[in-house]
């Protein structure tokens, strides 16, 4: 083992002395570095080997190459890159090759080794990653993708691209991202060999030597993935992937309109394609620009166009009549709503179009359980509160066993100040599982704070801290002390703790809580405190975190534990890495050297 790791530094020997003798690196910095290479060196060749041995080599190579990057752009110096950083990207490319070989499930660590590779220019070597890691992993789509964008976008090879996605697809015949990339990739071939074909007509050159197939630049072949993707892949979204896509390009009109038919005819069924169909009578041409027209006269024709997107709505819903078909309808119409205008009638046929969407959409009983609130948002906001507080009863008997829609139609009655409140909140508790209903409880606290009296608010707080479900008592529990505490003071939260303190059942916060407002009195009554912390691990001293939130204050007498909260706190720097250091795993991303120094000692 010795002679194999002497050989690798004198190997370096080479490398090291062009570093000292261009000025790069000082004869002192050399000698550190072999130093430092030679214990690294060692760690690979133990019996017993870990990741973390050749992630610490892997990195502390490439501190060196950006060290060197740096210094080389400071003093001007640009030769000897042969001699000097090929070496060691070789060198570090030797031992990603050696930890992949050994690591060779570690995904992440291949992804490393592609972005140095990357990083520093490898391509032949990334080539080979690619390749490796392929053979060891076809089953993940997202590798084979990778690979073929680099070879389509940066290695500007398209037959090798286009030989991936083929074998991606041997191994995930029914992936749609593999098919949606390959498509892709195929429209930007053609549109490269389009414009290499345009430059050279341009130039008045000879076409003759150059290929340029008319089946590729006119997108035929794109046609062909597409057709034999929609046969394994069915679903209008993922048809509608295609068009997207290729509406990114200038030349597949044909492409588009042969897509939109395939929609038609064989997703006639599907909201997706209904939504798409009436959305894209927005966009059926251009708008004319503002300088062009009277603003008055571009209103009228948004106008226009919306209202031939309604009307393959109305058939939609009349064809299919079902809650994704409204859901769609009212979200279209709200997105119009929402948007600025300066016509004052589009704003009131907007508003007007939308109220009777979600009007119909609820007649038919097909209105979605989220869509209550917005609409109740948009009632309240054009100030048409009878309607809203209609609606807001009118969504708790729909959806009465919901504690979503009736925490919303409460809110809304509380904001239109309903005289109904009180009645309703009765209703959903009644109605609501015990164990579901702490959110109503909550609601209805806000709401007696705010509209009832000192007494009747109290007496909330007293019928809730009787309920059978124990989350639900608990935390009356805390509100009560708070509120105690917010309208009498300290003397009022102790008596309400005291009038509490053998009701289980309890919460730790309930007697930190107790124990905070001990602690801010001017001075606080250590016996009092001893008090709450002896009740406090009478309940929970079994547990580790009573024990820690009890045991510290209990045995410190007159020292309390930092902290508000009166929790004991864990030592600060425990579980954390050295700052100095590098977390275990494999290799996230090359760290560079923060400052312009030799990597001595450990980079």
């Amino acid at each position: 083992m010795a002679e194999i790791i002497q050989q690798r530094i004198e190997d370096r020997i080479p490398e090291l002395e062009q570093l000292e003798r261009v000025g790069l690196f000082t004869k002192k910095e050399v000698k550190a570095m072999i130093k430092k290479a030679t214990a690294l060196e060692y760690k690979l060749h133990r019996r017993i080997i870990s990741k973390e041995d050749f992630i610490t080599y892997i990195q502390y190579e490439i501190n060196a190459l950006e060290l060197i990057k740096k210094r080389r752009q400071r003093i001007g110096y640009r030769f000897k890159r042969k001699e000097i950083e090929f070496s060691i990207i070789q060198r570090i490319n030797n031992v990603f090759r050696r930890a992949t070989a050994k690591w060779k499930d570690d995904v992440q660590l291949w992804l490393s080794h592609v972005a140095f590779c990357k990083k520093w220019n490898t391509v032949i070597q990334l080539s080979k990653v690619f390749s490796s890691m392929l053979a060891i992993h076809p089953d993940k789509p997202a590798l084979w993708i990778m690979a073929a964008k680099w070879e389509m976008e940066d290695h500007s090879s398209s037959e090798s691209a286009r030989h991936l996605f083929l074998r991606a697809l041997r191994f995930h015949p029914e992936h749609a991202k593999v098919y949606q990339e390959y498509f892709r990739m195929e429209l930007m071939h053609a549109e490269r060999l389009r414009k290499q074909k345009k430059e050279l007509e341009q130039a008045k050159m000879d076409l003759g030597e150059y290929e340029f197939p008319d089946e590729i630049m006119s997108g035929k072949l794109a046609e062909i993935i597409y057709k034999e993707a929609v046969q394994k892949i069915k679903g209008a979204e993922f048809v509608l992937s295609f068009l997207k896509i290729a509406g990114l390009f200038d030349f597949t009109k044909e492409l588009q309109d042969i897509i939109i038919q395939d929609l038609q005819s064989r997703h006639a069924g599907d909201p997706v394609t209904w939504d798409f169909l009436a959305r894209r009578e927005l966009e059926a041409e251009p708008l004319p620009a503002a300088h062009m027209v009277p603003a008055q006269s571009r209103a009228a024709e948004v106008g226009r166009r919306e209202e031939r997107s309604c009307l393959v709505y109305e058939e939609a819903v009349r064809s299919l009549g079902t809650g994704d078909m409204w859901t769609r309808y009212v979200t279209y119409c709200l997105d119009r709503f929402k948007r600025k205008t300066n016509s004052q009638a589009l704003k009131e046929k907007r508003q007007e179009r939308l109220l009777g969407v979600f009007q119909r959409a609820h007649d038919s009983m097909l209105l979605d359980e989220s869509l209550y609130k917005t609409w109740l948002q948009v009632l309240q906001r054009v100030g048409l509160t009878q309607v809203a507080t209609e609606v807001a009863v009118a969504a708790t008997q729909r959806f009465s066993h919901s504690v979503e829609t009736w925490c919303t139609s409460l809110q809304a009655l509380m904001a239109l100040e309903s005289s109904d409140v009180s009645k309703m909140f009765d209703e959903a508790l009644t109605l609501i599982k015990p164990k579901e209903s702490w959110p109503l409880w909550n609601l209805r606290l806000q709401w007696s704070e705010t509209h009832q009296n000192p007494e009747e608010t109290k007496a909330l707080f007293q019928k809730g801290i009787l309920s059978s479900v124990p989350a639900v008592s608990m935390e009356m529990k805390e509100k009560y002390l708070d509120w105690s505490y917010r309208t009498g003071g300290y003397k009022a939260a102790k008596k309400t703790f005291t009038s509490l303190h053998e009701s289980r059942p309890f919460s730790k916060a309930f007697f930190t809580r107790m124990i905070q407002l001990e602690k801010e009195q001017k001075p606080s009554k250590m016996s009092a405190l001893r008090d709450y912390y002896e009740r406090a691990l009478r309940e929970f001293g079994s547990e580790d975190e009573g024990e820690k939130l009890v045991a510290g204050l209990h045995q410190g007498g007159a020292q309390p534990p930092p902290g508000a909260d009166g929790e004991l706190r864990e030592d600060p720097l425990e579980g954390h890495e050295d700052p100095g250091g590098r977390a275990g795993g494999a290799l996230r991303h090359p760290v560079h050297p923060a400052a312009d120094r030799a990597p001595v000692g450990g980079a």
